[in-house]
């Protein structure tokens, strides 16, 4: 099978388009045939070598840690799942990933694809619809009547978190570049902040009762936005999220993990309309180093789905 892997740590041209052994799954996995995955900024910092401490990859490693495609194989004592079924899930961030062909998971990271998403686009959803999930659920507990402001809303998490805060019933804020406006709005912000004309925290006049963050940022200004009582949720490793004890301002750091229920929540959210998955373009495998050259050149603009060749549409 064909497959995109790294055999040393380096920029975009260490990425490789090459023949590889098709996996076989063993006991309480699958083997999926690819039908798209994506690009995700964790990705580059693997290839990278930055971050080798979290996530100590065996090279040569195959990237892609979101997938959808169709049930090819199980392995023993796999229920539940039936050869041909369209799944999605959020796979390891240290296992080969989806960028090929084929790929062998746990069979408890799948659930069921969406049904009228095309299938390659749903790739889209696993990672980042979960930190929004989890993030917005989990651990802010946001309630209808709660007012949320989305620090960095304009990127593939700000989207569904924007989505998934005007579900609850919040009144959402966002923060984002000119060029996100439409967008968010059209996901539900009831209100947009340009993060580039000046001082966020200047532009909001009430108090919110959670902050998420979602890009780097200085947040000290922000958590003076939280009222007493609430709560900062930050997905930003780099972004220390300050708390504020003596107003009961608690502080909690979000690292996604991979849920096949809560993604079954968000699959059936898309299936009744009530979110959207949000696809930028489609790129051939044999060209996911460009997309990696796009993003360390800062010029990658949205979801970005990467499609086996076999799966391409003819």
């Amino acid at each position: 099978m064909k497959a995109v892997r790294f055999h040393e740590y380096g920029g975009p041209e260490v990425l490789r388009y090459e023949d590889v052994e098709q996996p076989v799954p063993g006991p309480g996995e699958v083997r999926v045939r690819v039908a798209g995955t994506t690009f995700n900024p964790v990705d580059d910092g693997i290839r990278g070598g930055y971050l080798q401490g979290p996530f100590p990859v065996t090279l040569p490693h195959v990237p892609g840690i979101e997938v959808a495609g169709t049930v090819d194989a199980l392995g023993e004592g796999v229920d539940g799942l039936e050869v041909g079924e369209a799944v999605v899930g959020f796979l390891s961030m240290v296992a080969d990933g989806a960028a090929a062909e084929y790929v062998v998971t746990p069979a408890e990271v799948l659930t069921r694809a969406p049904a009228d998403v095309a299938l390659a686009d749903a790739a889209a959803l696993p990672m980042v619809g979960l930190t929004a999930w989890q993030a917005l659920v989990d651990e802010a507990k946001l309630t209808a009547g709660q007012r949320v402001l989305i620090n960095g809303a304009g990127g593939s998490v700000g989207g569904y978190a924007v989505q998934l805060a005007k579900h609850a019933g919040a009144h959402v804020i966002a923060t984002g570049s000119p060029r996100s406006r439409d967008g968010l709005t059209a996901a539900g912000a009831d209100e947009v902040v340009d993060h580039t004309a000046g001082d966020v925290a200047s532009a909001v006049d009430e108090p919110v009762d959670v902050l998420l963050n979602l890009a780097p940022a200085d947040l000290g200004a922000l958590v003076g936005l939280v009222r007493d009582g609430g709560v900062v949720v930050n997905t930003v490793v780099q972004t220390p999220a300050p708390a504020d004890e003596a107003r009961g301002v608690r502080a909690v750091g979000v690292f996604v993990r991979s849920d096949a229920e809560q993604l079954a929540h968000l699959v059936a959210l898309v299936d009744r309309g009530e979110l959207h998955v949000d696809v930028a373009r489609r790129v051939p495998l044999a060209e996911l180093a460009g997309v990696h050259a796009e993003a360390d050149a800062g010029t990658l603009r949205g979801r970005v789905v990467v499609v086996p060749e076999a799966a391409q549409p003819a």
